[in-house]
């Protein structure tokens, strides 16, 4: 397993340590602040690089919104035969080019390099420290040292008797998992067009993602090292951020979302038209004074 990872063991830890280095003149070899952006600076990397993937997400969610008539019809026509429905379902998802799982993509692009960095980090909080990829021992030293807040970033919930980690890593769960509920939220309240609850595959697969990964994140976060936790969290806003543009600037039609910008849009077309046509007005009657004759004094 080791030496199938060990090329994304290569890229991470190198990433890590060019930022690292970078950084370290203005905060110093040990410091926790070095080894934290260069963990964030990671996610920032492998996100822009994830964004065409982000992309076909949202359209491949869009067409699966558009194809909802059609899965009704399949499910009307088919309610007694399980089989021939799923079959039905896979062919109009091949006919369409679309995939019902497309929104789990992002996640499980990530779930390589994720490991990757937790076995980085973890063998930096061996004793001795265990070095992975391009690090160094010297890194691996400095590393162990760097603190986020004041916890030891390659320690654990479960390994570490420090209460200064214990807090840490709660704290770091808890954002991870409520920003993985509110992205689900956000895009479930706004994002996604009104839909029958009933028998709908797709929104039954969100309300699962919904509930699923927080609990999902709020077990396991207990044993990533306090800098996963940090990869983690720091992936997650930007998700929320990524997520809340999209909605914001180009919402799927149908959307609560694109119905409040199509109203903002009217709102704002109908106060220009208002105001053009007050201006047009406002220049008949000034034209229509200054066209009055003047009245011609009688002659005594």
């Amino acid at each position: 397993m080791d030496s199938i990872l060990k090329p994304l063991y290569i890229a991470v830890s190198w990433v890590i340590v060019t930022i690292h280095d970078l950084l370290t003149p203005i905060f110093g070899t040990n410091s926790g602040v070095s080894w934290s952006l260069a963990i964030i600076g990671l996610v920032i990397i492998i996100r822009i690089i994830l964004i065409p993937l982000f992309v076909k997400q949202i359209k491949s969610q869009r067409a699966l919104t558009a194809l909802q008539p059609h899965m009704k019809e399949i499910q009307k026509k088919y309610k007694d035969d399980r089989q021939k429905q799923s079959e039905e379902m896979m062919k109009l998802y091949k006919e369409h080019k679309t995939n019902p799982l497309a929104s789990c993509f992002p996640i499980l692009a990530q779930a390589p390099i994720f490991f990757a960095l937790f076995t980085v980090l973890n063998g930096i909080g061996k004793t001795p420290p265990v070095k992975h990829g391009v690090l160094s021992q010297e890194d691996v030293v400095s590393a162990a040292q760097a603190k986020f807040f004041g916890a030891p970033i390659s320690q654990t919930f479960l390994s570490s008797d420090i209460t200064t980690v214990k807090i840490v890593t709660i704290f770091l769960i808890a954002f991870m998992s409520l920003t993985t509920f509110t992205t689900q939220r956000q895009l479930m309240t706004k994002g996604m067009p009104k839909m029958d609850s009933s028998n709908n595959m797709m929104l039954q697969q969100q309300k699962i993602m919904l509930y699923a990964f927080p609990i999902i994140f709020a077990i396991t976060g207990v044993n990533f090292p306090v800098g996963v936790l940090i990869y983690w969290s720091t992936t997650n806003l930007w998700t929320w951020g990524q997520q809340f543009y999209v909605i914001k600037r180009n919402p799927t039609p149908g959307s609560p979302a694109y119905e409040e910008l199509q109203r903002k849009r009217n709102k704002k077309n109908g106060v220009v038209e208002s105001q053009e046509i007050e201006s047009s007005e406002g220049t008949t009657m000034d034209k229509g004074q200054r066209q009055q004759p003047k009245k011609k004094k009688k002659k005594k």
